[in-house]
């Protein structure tokens, strides 16, 4: 067989993709004038408020305060994989959407159970809930003067594990559902705290009191070594 032939053309093949190599944004795109990698980002992502990428934000933000490192692949049947292996959804709603409104938006909370789907053995036959933490990004600006998509002090983090948002039995949650199930939210700089407090081997803080495992007890709790507006479910 010639070395040349394709690998789609091997009885029996799997096509693998390399893994993928992060950009800087200063890449050119080969063979047009069409710009840079950052073109592209500036193109994409315009706008922080829209669902999509509001839903990604709320993601980011997480991956970040978890101090996680890799990221999900997009088929995932959750969002961040967080030290420990860890595994958190992260559900986003707001009141104010990129469009004009008559009202703010109802908060709701999508998609709470899905099927899994993997390459090899495609879409699962039941809804399950996949994740060990759930966490509800809830963005609280209630007017458009207000709304900085870079003041993260606008986020308000409802958490909870996958034990209390299985009992409910429910593929959706209102924001009344999700106080009653987290207690009160947390802000950004305590969100690694509530998630840890809500990991496997932990108990959550509106079950077992507050406190639970602090930031620097996250590989601890995470078994290591040591909550949609209409347009939100786009994402969510």
């Amino acid at each position: 067989m010639s070395s040349e032939t394709s690998e789609s053309a091997v009885p029996g093949a799997w096509l693998s993709p390399a893994p993928p190599v992060p950009f800087g944004g200063g890449e050119v795109f080969r063979g047009t004038d069409a710009g840079t990698v950052l073109d592209f980002w500036r193109y994409a992502m315009p706008d922080l408020r829209t669902n999509t990428t509001r839903g990604l934000l709320a993601e980011f933000l997480v991956h970040r305060a978890v101090g996680a490192t890799a990221r999900n692949v997009e088929w995932e049947s959750f969002d961040v994989p967080a030290p420990g292996g860890v595994r958190i959804e992260v559900k986003t709603s707001a009141y104010l959407q990129a469009w004009g409104q008559r009202r703010l938006s109802e908060i709701r909370f999508s998609r709470l159970n899905a099927r899994t789907w993997t390459p090899e053995g495609g879409t699962a036959p039941e809804q399950s809930y996949n994740a060990d933490v759930y966490v509800f990004a809830l963005h609280t600006a209630l007017t458009h003067a207000d709304y900085d998509p870079l003041d993260i002090g606008q986020w308000a983090f409802h958490v909870a594990s996958r034990a209390l948002v299985e009992a409910t039995g429910q593929g959706s949650l209102g924001l009344a559902s999700v106080r009653r199930l987290c207690g009160e939210p947390v802000g950004y700089e305590r969100l690694a705290e509530r998630i840890a407090a809500c990991s496997p081997r932990a108990a959550c803080p509106n079950t077992a009191g507050r406190g639970g495992a602090g930031a620097a007890d996250w590989t601890v709790a995470a078994g290591g070594s040591a909550g949609r507006t209409d347009g939100e479910e786009a994402r969510s």
